[in-house]
């Protein structure tokens, strides 16, 4: 039988009870509550569910001319939106893929919108949305993409995980576990 005890990189022994709540050990989130931290939430949320629309509308709005493009665009808002989720809830881990996501969609819309442009001349077939309608939401998404990359990463700076216990002063603290 192996007895071990598992250590994090400072060298402090990992609570043999680690991500379980202890009775009478209340786990804040200090970072959560400021105001800049929840405004970064809710931006990046708001932006991610604009950048989901956007691309839905493009989606939609191009059918007919979007030949191997459809699933690619489907999945990226479908992405956008389970991100948005998890953003709401606090879960710091999904900030750099939305950065990174975004940095695609970012070239993509970039190398997209002149063809939308082109696209609106005689002889083409015509997409539901002109096809200029189309090319100025395609440059709209540049913008909200490079929004998106700054303020996720701004929120993975801002440290949502961070969590400090403090014991609930309401408990029997002769009650509580000892640690060694």
């Amino acid at each position: 039988m192996v007895n071990g005890e598992m250590s994090s990189t400072s060298g402090k022994k990992a609570h043999p009870m680690a991500g379980h709540k202890q009775p009478g050990v209340i786990v804040t989130h200090p970072n959560r509550s400021k105001p800049v931290a929840q405004a970064t939430r809710a931006t990046v949320v708001l932006l991610l569910l604009a950048s989901a629309a956007l691309i839905l509308i493009v989606t939609i709005g191009g059918w007919g001319t979007l030949e191997g493009d459809i699933p690619i665009l489907l999945a990226y808002a479908a992405v956008y939106l389970l991100m948005a989720f998890f953003v709401g809830r606090w879960s710091r881990g999904v900030l750099p893929m939305a950065a990174a996501l975004a940095l695609l969609m970012f070239v993509f819309a970039l190398v997209a919108a002149p063809s939308w442009f082109a696209r609106d001349k005689a002889g083409f077939a015509e997409p539901a949305l002109p096809a200029s309608l189309l090319g100025v939401i395609t440059l709209a998404i540049i913008p909200v993409q490079i929004l998106l990359i700054a303020f996720a990463m701004r929120g993975f700076q801002q440290g949502w995980n961070i969590e400090l216990e403090r014991l609930d002063s309401n408990a029997d603290h002769h009650a509580l576990p000892h640690s060694t």
